[in-house]
């Protein structure tokens, strides 16, 4: 029998293909996935938009405004068809599931439209859009996890990498859309998870964050969270180990205790508050009160003294007073965030919030309270930073300085940012950095033989 004709062929047949992702950093994992997948049919994947025959778009719905820049990245796609008509143009994510019909109708030239569960289908869907057809599949999976696929590592440092353990969302928090567009939770095979890092290591990598829209909800039989940490930690004492984004309802004792035996797990905690008032907790369906809140903050800093927490924050959701949004900036104070990142409530179709509560505030007063947010905001972050000046810190090298080809960067364990001048070390080394000054986002130091 001739081998050759045995063999299927490959729907890419050297077609280049160009990924461009917005949003989380769900969104970036996805983006290698989606690559892998393509790469296995034959498709070429290129970093120029220019040379490429297909573009897909990784998008997301959790605010309004990421939306509106992908309708604005379209318009930009209609000019580039005009140029090479037969580029295909493919929306993939979030906003393709949440969204499929105005896509599908609207003359916004889109060819492909994928949800975050449908990525297996992707060259099916291209075959089918170069035929004439529209290639469209946003079916949710309750199985679906992409566990055994490699991911092709698009940051090209190859220091760190992510790591998707888990997808989906049970919580359901009134103003959140990703349950909508990601489907409820399922967890990875841990072995698949391990395996996955240990290749990570053994390629020179020595940092993975372990990713899922509630991370420590995470359960595959009798392996919890906490237990997949240390299986990981376990693999190298030089592989740091980071996790995002915990539930404040679910992050436990038991994690607590792991994260402060190893010490290659990173002693930072991104833990969403959303709101520091009661009431508007309970509106927003976040499943836990300030107190538990302020309760948990208290065991991170028992077991890991050091450890740097920061947060999300909302300025503004529905029927929100002037009393809650003090309440925010007084929880503000209390924790003493080390970093935040603040928005404006953003009201997202189908979600709870906007079926049963008016959107009220008006957007000149989100706007208000959210610039007293980033201004105390700025001050924590600056006080928290100069509690680092005169320490000695283990920084992870990322690469060189984005301001000087003589300066290099990298992460403390807290991760935060370190700015210091080159040595002859090189990405992807440890070095002891001594802290000497710093800025509200960065810290700047020297390497300490």
């Amino acid at each position: 029998m001739n081998l050759k004709s045995t063999l299927r062929p490959l729907a890419g047949d050297g077609q280049r293909l160009f990924v461009e992702t917005y949003g989380c950093q769900m969104n970036a994992g996805d983006s290698e996935i989606v690559v892998s997948i393509m790469q296995q049919e034959g498709y070429r994947y290129t970093e120029s938009i220019d040379e490429a025959d297909i573009i897909l778009i990784n998008t997301c719905s959790i605010r309004d405004n990421a939306e509106q820049r992908i309708w604005g990245r379209l318009s930009e796609m209609r000019r580039l068809r005009k140029q090479r008509p037969a580029l295909i143009v493919g929306i993939i994510g979030c906003m393709a599931e949440r969204l499929k019909a105005q896509l599908i109708e609207k003359d916004c030239g889109v060819d492909i439209v994928a949800g975050p569960d449908a990525y297996r289908d992707l060259p099916n869907l291209v075959r089918r859009a170069q035929g004439g057809d529209k290639g469209v599949n946003v079916e949710l999976s309750k199985e679906e996890t992409y566990a055994e696929i490699a991911p092709v590592r698009l940051d090209k440092s190859g220091v760190s990498a992510f790591i998707a353990i888990m997808r989906g969302c049970n919580n359901y928090c009134s103003y959140c859309v990703v349950p909508y567009t990601r489907g409820i939770e399922r967890s990875r095979d841990p072995q698949t998870i391990v395996a996955e890092a240990r290749i990570l290591f053994e390629n020179g990598y020595r940092e993975v964050t372990l990713l899922g829209q509630n991370v420590n909800s995470y359960k595959f039989g009798e392996v919890g969270f906490p237990d997949l940490m240390a299986m990981v930690a376990e693999i190298s004492p030089e592989f740091r180990v980071r996790f995002a984004t915990s539930h404040p309802k679910d992050i436990s004792d038991r994690l607590l205790e792991v994260m402060a035996r190893y010490d290659n797990i990173c002693k930072s905690i991104h833990l969403p508050a959303q709101s520091g008032s009661n009431e508007m907790l309970k509106k927003m369906n976040r499943k836990y009160t300030r107190e538990w809140y302020l309760e948990r903050i208290a065991a991170i800093r028992r077991y890991m003294p050091d450890c740097s927490i920061t947060t999300d924050l909302i300025a503004g959701f529905c029927g929100e007073t002037e009393e809650d949004h003090r309440q925010t900036l007084s929880l503000m104070r209390e924790v003493g965030y080390a970093s935040a990142f603040m928005f404006k409530y953003s009201e997202r179709p189908g979600t709870f919030s906007a079926r049963h509560f008016e959107d009220d505030i008006t957007e000149q007063e989100k706007t208000r309270r959210l610039n007293e947010i980033i201004a105390l905001q700025n001050e924590l972050s600056l006080q928290h930073n100069r509690q680092e000046i005169g320490k000695v810190r283990e920084v992870l090298i990322e690469g060189e300085s984005k301001r000087s080809a003589e300066q290099l960067c990298g992460r403390t364990t807290q991760n935060k940012m370190v700015v210091f001048d080159r040595g002859e070390e090189g990405a992807g080394e440890y070095v002891k950095v001594l802290i000497t000054d710093c800025s509200s986002a960065t810290l700047f130091g020297k390497i300490q033989k």
